[in-house]
């Protein structure tokens, strides 16, 4: 594995890790804002698998243009 690979690897990891921890919370978080929005817990649900997927879009964007 050179480098750029072991680089790649390192970086997907931390970025599926941190997803991970927010994903593990995000029941917690969902109730709490659901106490008092419904729509506002339904919007950051959405939020937060649309930021899943932008920042692998991004870092891709990143890699391939060089």
């Amino acid at each position: 594995m050179d480098s750029s690979n072991r680089n790649a690897v390192i970086a997907a990891a931390i970025i599926f890790f941190g997803f991970g921890i927010v994903a593990f919370l995000m029941p917690k978080i969902m109730l709490a804002v659901g106490a008092y929005s419904t729509i506002a817990a339904g919007a950051i649900a959405i939020a937060f698998v649309a930021a899943f997927f932008l920042v692998f879009w991004l870092r891709g964007r990143s890699r391939k243009g060089g």
